[in-house]
């Protein structure tokens, strides 16, 4: 299949490897010069526009954007929509918040354009893992690309599936990332509660590495963070600031809409927030409470507590 790709991130790059290494045409463009030679050493068709990638391609099109969520998205299919025909497929894989897909589906479809969205798991390890596509979107859209699919995925039968109408990919996705969320802070709390028992555990990486066998907390999530501590069980030099792309505040939302309890999750997201706090006004002000009701003493900048 020849498909168009807008994107050449750390993800869309690796889309496009994977793509032609399966033996399918892509013509590849990104603002960054250099993303697109990389592109071109990968055996993708660079182009120098998004003018430029429309007409490289044969109708009906198919242009995958693997783009940030919210303004770059919203610019790109803006000025795509008036370059191509009806018929042509506008793909989604990156993290849009699904009511936006929503939306996009129907205002494309005023111009006959079809549209899909694709949750899109498997981050830099996708290139040589496959990713997982959760994807929403109609029936006979999401088959006439369903070799792009097969290429993809960890297997042609695996790790991908039609989960819904327009929406329902980026929607999966979502939670997806919510419940990531809180796998990623539970595993983040119980390896310190062993790298802070240091009279017993000896080598924190060793149990990360036996849990990996047998065991019922054994994942990917897992089998990554026994190779950073096999690298750095200290994580010296490493800040703990924890950044979100927004997919879990989006959970926690549509949760409590539903009614819905996620405190699991709710508390993970909490927990990224703190990460980025330098000094917490807070924690200052629980400490002078204790101070006014019990004569607790403050610690203070200087070290020295009144």
């Amino acid at each position: 299949m020849h498909l168009g790709l807008i994107g050449l991130g750390k993800m869309g790059l690796n889309i496009a490897t994977r793509l032609v290494r399966h033996g399918h045409s892509v013509a590849a463009y990104d603002a960054n010069e250099a993303a697109i030679q990389a592109a071109q050493t990968a055996g993708a068709i660079g182009v120098r526009s998004i003018a430029d990638l429309v007409h490289a391609l044969d109708a009906p099109r198919s242009i995958w954007l693997m783009v940030p969520a919210g303004e770059p998205t919203e610019h790109l299919i803006a000025a795509l929509t008036p370059l191509l025909q009806p018929g042509d497929t506008l793909i989604d894989g990156g993290n849009s918040n699904y009511k936006d897909s929503i939306r996009h589906a129907d205002q494309l479809a005023q111009h006959g354009l079809n549209f899909l969205d694709i949750g899109t798991s498997g981050g830099i390890w996708g290139l040589t893992e496959g990713y997982c596509l959760m994807i929403g979107g109609q029936d006979a859209v999401v088959a006439q690309h369903r070799s792009i699919f097969q290429a993809l995925a960890p297997a042609p039968d695996q790790g991908w599936g039609h989960v819904g109408p327009h929406g329902a990919g980026h929607y999966a996705k979502m939670v997806h990332n919510g419940i990531e969320y809180g796998l990623m802070q539970a595993y983040a709390e119980g390896f310190e509660i062993l790298h802070s028992k240091t009279d017993l555990i000896r080598d924190v990486a060793q149990v990360a590495e036996l849990w990996q066998y047998g065991s019922v907390v054994r994942s990917w999530l897992l089998e990554l963070s026994a190779a950073a501590l096999r690298d750095d069980s200290e994580m010296a030099g490493v800040r703990g600031y924890v950044p979100d792309s927004g997919e879990g505040r989006w959970t926690i939302a549509d949760a409590i809409d539903l009614e819905v309890p996620t405190p699991v999750i709710t508390l993970s997201l909490i927990m990224r927030l703190a990460s980025r706090q330098e000094d917490s006004y807070a924690a200052k002000l629980l400490a002078v409470m204790r101070q006014r009701f019990g004569g607790h003493g403050v610690a203070r900048l200087s070290d020295e507590a009144v």
